[in-house]
């Protein structure tokens, strides 16, 4: 198979393979370099429809690749909503994502106590994004049992605006906060978000408004 054909297929199956990410960043990257392989293919090639097609492809996934990382720590992007623990629709977006909730927090067991408890929604525009559950550890310590990013968004840290800039702990009482003990290969994120081993657990002081 000539070379130039073998070019030729391999965008186009970065093209199909990236429709099947879930994540959005990665999406955009493997459908832009993807798109961009068979636009220069079908340029050199002579099919220009398909070339014109696959460049304003390229050219819409470099727009949104540079929205979404200039966003992605934009505090007017993303609001953080408190909720009651026992909260409906807190209870729905739990429900549905238990199975993949269960892989990285395996002792969440949903909100059934809502007493000294904190739940918070993080949303962009009108999708949530991420869910935060802490636990009055005692003590002025919560105990963070559950945070967790949608699929979507598993590439950015939505957690940042609960931990950092909202204010979501003002009255609260706690000091500091540490993540429950058996949470799962949240090391990279928990970092981004401020979080440092100490003593063995993740911890971090809580952020007021003030």
């Amino acid at each position: 198979m000539p070379v130039l054909e073998i070019i030729g297929w391999v965008g186009s199956a970065l093209v199909v393979v990236s429709l099947m990410q879930a994540r959005v960043l990665r999406f955009r990257w493997m459908n832009l370099a993807g798109s961009a392989i068979a636009a220069g293919y079908n340029a050199v090639v002579g099919i220009w429809p398909f070339a014109v097609m696959n460049a304003v492809i390229a050219v819409i996934d470099v727009y949104w690749l540079w929205r979404l990382t200039r966003e992605r720590h934009d505090a007017d992007v993303y609001q953080v909503v408190p909720v009651g623990a026992a909260d409906h629709y807190l209870r729905h977006v739990v429900g549905v994502h238990a199975e993949d909730i269960a892989r990285y927090y395996p002792s969440f067991r949903g909100a059934a106590e809502a007493d000294g408890r904190w739940a918070y929604l993080v949303l962009r525009g009108d999708e949530t994004v991420g869910v935060v559950v802490v636990r009055d550890a005692g003590d002025g310590v919560g105990e963070v049992e559950l945070d967790y990013v949608t699929p979507r968004f598993r590439d950015f840290t939505p957690g940042e605006f609960v931990y950092r800039r909202s204010g979501a702990f003002d009255g609260t009482g706690l000091r500091a906060l540490v993540v429950a003990p058996d949470a799962r290969d949240t090391g990279d994120y928990l970092e981004r978000v401020g979080f440092r081993q100490e003593d063995g657990r993740w911890r971090r002081e809580v952020v007021t408004a003030a």
